[in-house]
């Protein structure tokens, strides 16, 4: 299949880890895959953006996992190409389902386009947001 982005990650995101499985071409073309696992709390966040700007990583990909995903969006989509997707459209087959097989499997999704992102609504500016007690029409 072809390749589209040929430096991507997908992520597999929990309450307390994410685990990152970035993409980037390796010797005569064929890919490499480098897992990592960091924390949620925001100095590990800021490390996952350093490394994945390091690598020079284009297009990261994650399920929609509760509200989990949201500080990772909000950090990364300045910085590459956030794709957030529903957790039923990446479903693996089943079996043995472990947190680096899944990060493994969006990451490969990704790399050959076979992802669709969530619709995520724009935020509302501060210019729009109205006061408390203040009525709108």
């Amino acid at each position: 299949m072809e390749i589209l982005y040929a430096r991507c990650c997908g992520l597999d995101i929990h309450k307390r880890t994410v685990v990152a499985c970035l993409f980037v071409p390796g010797a005569e073309g064929t890919p490499t895959k480098e897992i990592r696992t960091f924390g949620t709390m925001t100095n590990d966040l800021l490390a996952l953006s350093e490394w994945l700007a390091a690598a020079e990583c284009s297009h990261v990909a994650m399920e929609s996992t509760g509200v989990f995903w949201k500080p990772i969006y909000n950090l990364l989509e300045s910085s590459f190409g956030v794709l957030v997707v529903n957790a039923q459209h990446v479903k693996a087959v089943p079996g043995r389902k472990t947190d680096v097989r899944d990060a493994e499997w969006i990451g490969d999704l990704l790399r050959h386009g076979l992802l669709r992102a969530s619709f995520i609504p724009d935020r509302p500016s501060a210019s729009c947001a109205s006061s408390p007690g203040t009525a709108r029409p």
